[in-house]
């Protein structure tokens, strides 16, 4: 038995403030812009408003992207176009500038943190700083056996909830969460499908770079083996992440329900956040009111995640690479939301836009001359 109660988190994490949003909205009233005429982005700063409980909205100013990392053993099975054992190098790529994230994050001037959970790979080949949350060297092949022991399952976990705790006394004001892992897609699909109650087929997406057919039903045939495994402990939310999930999804979900606990926004990337995020919505439904989902990655999984916890994206570019790249997309509308609920003035109190008549003087009353006003 696991000495972590995760039901102590339905207790910790609480709504943003209501009244504060109410009160952010009230304002988004008495803007010169007429209300609706910014879309979205009223909704934006009002939430990020309750979330901050601060009216006018603070700016987003210390956003920081989240990387956990691991490699999965269903990847052996060619259910990704990527060779299994290979995201070390991925995070190697990432650490030396030359992936997307990297040249996004670069561009917006936001610094990057990865976290080894569990990849295939020689420890002493990354930075110290990357790997002292590491779990195991790569996670069980998930159709025929446990991701990992209850044990590490709850070690990640925790290494999750004390990387959330490290940002928000740091100061990090956004979080953009993303995984770098190879496989990750295919634990994510089971875990989509076993809390939605539907099959395989339903969640099974081609991955960041376009698996052929073959490779399709390949990962298909996996997550329904893994699903069958699945179905039995869907009562155990750590059990669950034991058996199908793996030490990088084991803390995501750590992190994002430690992140709410906190008060600490985050944006979702892809398939694999969501499916984190859906695994801590189960345990405390309040959570996912501190989570933005950042674009549809076109995977049926993260759309049927997303629908479930009632979250819609802000960007739909058909980016697929995963790695935080399309939460780092989103992270500029969500700083323009800031900027603009803020920033904008409010209306001058006899400014004529409710309705009335303005104060102009032309009425047809005698002018300070003594001449009638013209009409």
């Amino acid at each position: 038995m696991s000495s972590l109660n995760l039901d102590d988190f339905t207790d910790l994490i609480e709504r943003p403030d209501g009244g504060v949003r109410r009160d952010a909205e009230a304002r988004r009233e008495r803007r010169i812009v007429p209300p609706g005429a910014l879309g979205r982005l009223d909704d934006l700063g009002e939430w990020l408003a309750a979330a901050q409980s601060a009216v006018p909205v603070r700016p987003i100013e210390r956003p920081r992207v989240v990387l956990f990392a691991g490699d999965h053993g269903v990847a052996g099975l060619g259910v990704s176009a990527r060779p299994a054992g290979s995201a070390g190098r991925l995070v190697r790529e990432v650490l030396e500038g030359g992936r997307p994230v990297s040249v996004l994050a670069r561009r917006l001037g936001v610094p990057v943190r990865i976290v080894d959970m569990a990849l295939d790979c020689d420890a002493q080949s990354l930075p110290a700083e990357v790997v002292r949350h590491r779990v195991r060297r790569g996670s069980g092949r998930i159709d025929v056996e446990d991701a990992l022991t209850l044990d590490e399952a709850e070690a990640a976990f925790r290494a999750g909830v004390a990387v959330a705790d490290e940002e928000a006394d740091s100061g990090t004001d956004l979080v953009a969460l993303g995984d770098v892992s190879v496989g990750g897609t295919t634990a994510a699909g089971v875990l989509v499908a076993a809390l939605c109650g539907t099959d395989a087929s339903v969640v099974t997406g081609r991955g960041g770079l376009a698996i052929d057919d073959l490779a399709w039903m390949r990962k298909c045939a996996a997550i329904r083996d893994a699903l069958r495994r699945a179905r039995p402990v869907l009562g155990d939310q750590l059990q669950l992440l034991a058996t199908v999930g793996g030490a990088d999804l084991a803390a995501m979900t750590g992190f994002l329900l430690q992140c709410a606990v906190r008060k600490l926004p985050v944006i979702l990337d892809g398939v694999v956040t969501a499916a984190c995020a859906l695994v801590g919505q189960r345990i405390a439904f309040r959570a996912p009111d501190w989570w933005l989902a950042a674009h549809d990655s076109g995977e049926p999984g993260q759309a049927k995640a997303l629908d479930r916890m009632a979250l819609e994206p802000l960007l739909a570019q058909g980016v697929t690479v995963g790695e935080g790249a399309g939460a780092l997309l989103a992270l500029p509308l969500v700083q323009a939301a800031a900027a603009l609920a803020a920033e904008l003035p409010e209306k001058p109190a006899d400014s004529g836009e409710t309705g009335e008549p303005a104060d102009s003087g032309e009425t047809g009353e005698p002018t300070d001359s003594g001449e009638p006003a013209r009409e």
